[in-house]
């Protein structure tokens, strides 16, 4: 069997590691037992939480037993890492709810029957603990001078680092000690962010056990030019088809830059490399379909191929200029009838519809041939919007660039 280190690596997932060769040598002798935490900080999880689901189940398909562990006590705290200000506090019901949800999306992927896979939660040995034990057993093995030396602390320095945050390094450290003792667990996995809370951990196993224990982190999903990718103009990409549409899912697949398809492909389908390859080789209009491919892939994993399938037919059909709008699929807005008595401008409309997030933006589109109403474009930036633009079932389409529909409807 191939070691899974070396298939990791070759699509693309890993960026550090404590020690290449130790870990190689160990995921390829023995069956072992790693995990990724997940804090539940939103009710859905994202599409850069994919990518690590992704990572997991590769390892376990090679014979290795994952703990995906929800973080119900670390989000008490929150993480600093990677953001610019501290994360909103939430309620203890808000946590358990929201970890809720992402056990569903776990089950989808990884196998728990027979212990192949566990689920933890954090909570149930962070929440008990008593602080100042945790302290005098815990905190004693750490250096505040290397903690403040750790981007996730150094970045927040300038705006602020509350003691609150300050504790997270910590938490999440004895996660990986207090598995590695019950759960027998000798890897944490995690996106590159962590990396300083990774060798918290590792370094806590050996100054309190005098053991090893190794971490590794993957690269973050980011766009070709560096930018942090699964962003849309409602914000990020979730995998809850309630909160992104498998429609809306696929269409950001089908339109990412030519230079992000290999990246893509690579990290986000079991595709095996020799077509990943081949598809990211195709030039010009042919990357297209390429594009295509990874959209149906990803959105068949996430949503299942019953819908992949209707995202990509719908996607065809506008695609090809032959735009249905009576298409049940395509993302929508739901306006009051009213607004339209006297007609809505085109640019609260589309501002009303999240399809811009300025009318600055939306003078500079219209000004450059960019909107269109059911197919007809708009050249005049006070355009209004009437009854009358409406078809039989209360619906129009505004064509925003060349490849983002949207239906609006009135009740």
């Amino acid at each position: 069997m191939n070691n899974v280190f070396d298939i990791l690596k070759e699509r693309g997932f890993v960026e550090q590691c404590t020690n290449e060769e130790e870990i190689r040598n160990l995921l390829g002798n023995e069956s072992v037992t790693f995990y990724i935490g997940f804090d539940p900080t939103a009710d859905s999880l994202h599409v850069g939480h994919f990518l690590q689901i992704m990572a997991m189940t590769h390892m376990q398909k090679h014979g290795h037993k994952p703990i995906a562990l929800i973080g119900g006590g670390t989000t008490m705290v929150g993480d600093p890492s990677n953001k610019s200000d501290m994360r909103k506090m939430l309620t203890l019901e808000q946590i358990n709810s929201n970890a809720e949800r992402f056990k569903v999306v776990f089950k989808k992927f990884l196998d728990f029957d027979n212990d192949k896979a566990i689920m933890l939660n954090n909570a149930d040995w962070l929440l008990p603990i008593n602080y100042v034990e945790f302290l005098r057993d815990i905190g004693v093995h750490f250096s505040v001078n290397r903690m403040l030396g750790a981007e996730c602390y150094k970045s927040r320095m300038e705006k602020g680092l509350t003691f609150l945050e300050f504790n997270y390094m910590l938490m999440q450290s004895y996660d990986f000690y207090h598995m590695f003792i019950e759960n027998n667990c000798k890897m944490q996995l995690g996106g590159n962010d962590q990396w300083s809370n990774i060798l918290g951990g590792t370094e806590l196993i050996r100054k309190k056990l005098g053991k090893q224990a190794h971490g590794m982190t993957f690269a973050l999903l980011t766009t070709s030019e560096g930018n942090k990718m699964g962003k849309t103009e409602k914000g990020a990409l979730w995998l809850d088809p309630a909160k992104t549409s498998p429609y809306e899912f696929y269409q950001y697949w089908r339109n990412i830059n030519d230079l992000d398809v290999e990246k893509c492909l690579s990290l986000l389908t079991f595709l095996p490399m020799e077509q990943v390859r081949l598809l990211s080789s195709l030039e010009g209009a042919e990357i297209n379909k390429a594009k295509e491919v990874l959209a149906y892939e990803v959105t068949k994993l996430i949503h299942g191929e019953q819908e992949a399938t209707k995202a990509q037919d719908s996607a065809r059909s506008l695609f090809s200029d032959q735009t249905s709008i009576k298409n049940t699929d395509m993302p929508n807005t739901i306006i009051e009838k009213n607004l339209l008595s006297k007609g809505i401008e085109i640019l609260d409309l589309m501002q009303l519809a999240s399809l811009i997030k300025s009318k600055s933006e939306g003078r500079r589109l219209i000004e450059q041939g960019g909107v269109s109403v059911n197919d007809h474009k708009i050249n005049d930036i006070n355009h209004l919007i009437t009854l009358n633009d409406f078809n039989e079932e209360n619906q129009i389409i505004i064509k925003k660039g060349k490849k983002i529909y949207h239906k609006i409807k009135f009740q």
